[in-house]
């Protein structure tokens, strides 16, 4: 193990907590949707007790999904605004893909694919909110007209298939690169796997230890 010296504080507990809070209630919002539309799926929901526990339940859940993914934006979105230099890193997508660490792409805090992966996360919460509220049977559906619920059934069925399969290549990422997943359950991640995988933000860290450094001995 590290010692702590060579340790970076990736993410805070606040924002660790509501990462894996996001998960359990997706996975369940998640499962209960998929047992709707696929019949070798019904048994999907009774994860949440039964067919009909989950019907109720899963509105609520997609509303909880959408205020954790608030707090996720407010927190994250000024790290995944886009900069000039991830052209760097979409012109050299094969090389990362491939694992290949040969030269510098000044990567900040988040690569452009995770930047990229973070916004369509967003645009397709929003859609699943807004069209789940228009198709929700107890409290709105009845105040639109049949087109209209039914786009908001066919937008609501394309934005949560989509959500799946974002959070599956984020899964996926994560696995790929190693230590990802250990910085998110304990917050931290080694100052070489900064300065490999996201050599701009260890030049900012470093430029500001450094800073510190000559201010204590002022």
């Amino acid at each position: 193990m590290a010692k702590k010296k060579d340790l970076i504080l990736r993410t805070k507990f606040a924002e660790r907590l509501c990462h894996w809070f996001l998960v359990i209630c997706f996975f369940f919002t998640a499962t209960s949707g998929l047992s709707w539309f696929y019949p070798s799926l019904s048994w999907m929901s009774n994860l949440l007790g039964s067919p009909q526990l989950a019907r109720i339940l899963h509105p609520f859940l997609g509303i909880v999904v959408f205020l954790a993914l608030c707090f996720m934006l407010v927190k994250f979105a000024k790290y995944n605004l886009f900069a000039k230099t991830d052209l760097l890193w979409f012109r050299s997508v094969t090389g990362v893909i491939a694992n290949k660490h040969d030269e510098k792409l000044q990567i900040g805090k988040y690569n452009a694919g995770q930047k990229v992966l973070f916004w369509l996360i967003m645009t397709a919460i929003v859609v699943l909110l807004v069209s789940g509220l228009i198709m929700w049977r107890a409290y709105f559906a009845h105040l639109f007209p049949i087109p209209v619920l039914r786009l908001a059934i066919l937008a609501h069925a394309m934005a949560g298939i989509g959500l799946i399969l974002l959070i599956l290549g984020h899964i996926y990422l994560a696995i790929w690169v190693r230590g990802s997943i250990t910085g998110m359950v304990t917050g931290y991640v080694s100052r070489a796997w900064v300065r490999q995988h996201h050599d701009r933000w260890y030049d900012e860290l470093a430029a500001k230890d450094a800073a510190q450094k000559v201010d204590s001995k002022a």
